[in-house]
């Protein structure tokens, strides 16, 4: 199956919370997209690695995404390096996506800075015929870093106004994690209530920036381009 989005994130519920906006809006423009994560989840404070792949099936649903895979690499010690690089050259190039987006470069979890730099390490060899996957070479056209716990400048802001509540319902399908006032489990800083609510805000503020509803702001490491400046008023 070839997807128009790939969306990665090292631990489940990541893609859902900076990019989940995103994938529902390009589901509802026909695109097709899919997720990976590159951990289970297995040293969150609340819940179990088993519940969080449970929850993360929900939401891939919830996002209306076509695939979603786990490489099952060890949460906070996986490392940038050559049997990761190829786990996730195999997913790439079973997947073929035009556009890969991506964990932020730099962020309070130290698992956010390394995955994105190990996806975009492993997007670039993708695309190289003498890594022999026993697959055709692919090398997506863009990596995008989406916003996660720190913010920073993007470089451009998707409108996803109207898919802001399902993004939303997508986070709150892991249960485990987010705000749960009949919870028994430790607090963490995702579990507050003032997490849940900086979703939406944090959508409505960005929105606010390009004059719309809720927005979703990404990074490149890459120049754009665009054939007019005409292109700037859709």
């Amino acid at each position: 199956m070839k997807l128009d989005v790939l969306a990665t994130g090292p631990h489940p519920d990541d893609v859902e919370l900076g990019c989940g906006g995103t994938l529902l809006k390009l589901a509802t423009l026909g695109k097709k997209t899919g997720i990976f994560d590159l951990t289970r989840g297995e040293l969150g404070t609340r819940g179990t690695p088993e519940i969080r792949l449970q929850e993360a099936e929900k939401a891939a649903e919830l996002l209306n995404a076509e695939v979603r895979e786990n490489l099952e690499m060890r949460d906070g010690f996986f490392e940038n390096n050559e049997e990761n690089q190829l786990k996730v050259i195999q997913i790439i190039r079973k997947y073929r996506p035009e556009i890969v987006l991506a964990s932020a470069l730099e962020d309070r979890h130290i698992d956010h800075g390394k995955a994105a730099k190990l996806v975009h390490d492993a997007c670039f060899l993708s695309g190289l015929k003498s890594i022999d996957t026993g697959q055709e070479v692919w090398r997506p056209k863009h990596i995008f870093h989406y916003m996660q716990w720190q913010n920073f400048q993007p470089d451009f802001i998707v409108d996803i106004s109207g898919h802001l509540d399902q993004k939303i319902e997508a986070c709150l399908a892991y249960k485990s994690q987010f705000y749960n006032p009949e919870s028994q489990e430790p607090e963490t800083a995702i579990s507050a209530q003032n997490f849940l609510n900086l979703i939406r805000s944090r959508a409505e503020d960005l929105g606010r920036l390009i004059w719309k509803e809720a927005g979703e702001g990404f990074q490149t490491q890459a120049a754009l381009g665009v054939s007019s400046p005409l292109d700037f008023l859709h």
